[in-house]
């Protein structure tokens, strides 16, 4: 089976690549080999012929986003429309990557597939247009939504956070924003395994639990510590996102349904906690954050 990897050189990407299944001839292309915000991106991937598009392109900078709405938009939903194009041409499969904050954050619960967007910044705004672009191309996607996404690499708030643990000795993070951190390498094999058994529609996918970014940022510490990734204790305080102010409004709740893809998939996730651990053994195995 060949499979395009769209967004192939970020984490995600990367992840995608490494836990490639036996059988899958992959064709991994970064924004440099394919730039999924041109027309020609289509024909180009037409030529390429896969059975599988995974769209995992993405502008993920939050806060700028809010001035760079033509960059965002470029990608996140241009991008997003233009693979759909690609995919109905070829009749082919497409697996379209999301992002919880296509949700405001209000209702207090976990939000399912069924739930009704109502983002609060220009990329979540962005990614919901991408949704909707692929489902009028694409009715068959599937369209995989996910949160707090990190890995061993790349920039994410798991590497923020080392970088600042060595080198400041107090730390503030947001209390008030909860959601549910998720290892890229879990996302990855849910994403094959969705595309083995054919899963199309909206589903949600993230590590198990909940926490808010403070618990996240304490878990980094505790952990790092233990692996040696850090040789001090950092103190680290909770604040109310009023008191870090920042660009872009973000959901205060925005942890995400699984349970229909749980079950779909048989596939039972970490908790966030277990996939940090083994997300940080593989930084201090390749030798630390600085």
């Amino acid at each position: 089976m060949k499979v395009l990897v769209t967004g192939a050189n970020g984490q995600l990407g990367r992840a995608l690549v490494r836990q490639a299944p036996a059988g899958v001839q992959l064709l991994a292309h970064g924004h440099d080999e394919l730039d999924v915000t041109q027309p020609q991106s289509v024909p180009r991937v037409l030529t390429m012929e896969p059975a599988v598009i995974v769209n995992a392109a993405a502008y993920t900078a939050v806060d700028q986003a809010e001035t760079e709405r033509a960059a965002a938009y470029a990608v996140n939903a241009r991008g997003a429309e233009h693979m759909a194009r690609a995919a109905r041409e070829l009749g082919c499969r497409l697996v379209h990557i999301s992002t919880d904050f296509v949700f405001d954050g209000v209702q207090g619960r976990p939000y399912t597939p069924e739930s009704k967007p109502n983002p609060l910044n220009v990329y979540g705004a962005s990614k919901l247009a991408g949704e909707q672009a692929v489902q009028a191309i694409k009715p068959d996607a599937l369209i995989l939504r996910t949160a707090w996404l990190y890995g061993e690499a790349g920039s994410n708030f798991v590497h923020s956070m080392l970088r600042l643990m060595h080198t400041r000795a107090e730390l503030h993070v947001v209390d008030d924003q909860i959601g549910t951190p998720t290892a890229v390498a879990g996302l990855a094999q849910c994403i094959w395994r969705a595309i083995e058994g054919r899963l199309s529609g909206i589903q949600h996918w993230t590590d198990a639990g909940v926490a808010s970014w403070y618990d996240f940022a304490v878990a980094i510490r505790q952990t790092a510590m233990s692996l040696g990734l850090l040789h001090r204790s950092v103190a680290v305080l909770p604040v109310p996102s009023s008191a870090y102010p920042t660009a872009a409004s973000r959901p205060a709740f925005s942890v995400l349904d699984k349970t229909a893809i749980w079950h779909a998939l048989a596939l039972t996730p970490a908790h966030w906690s277990t996939a940090l651990a083994d997300t940080l053994a593989l930084v201090a195995k390749a030798g630390g954050d600085s």
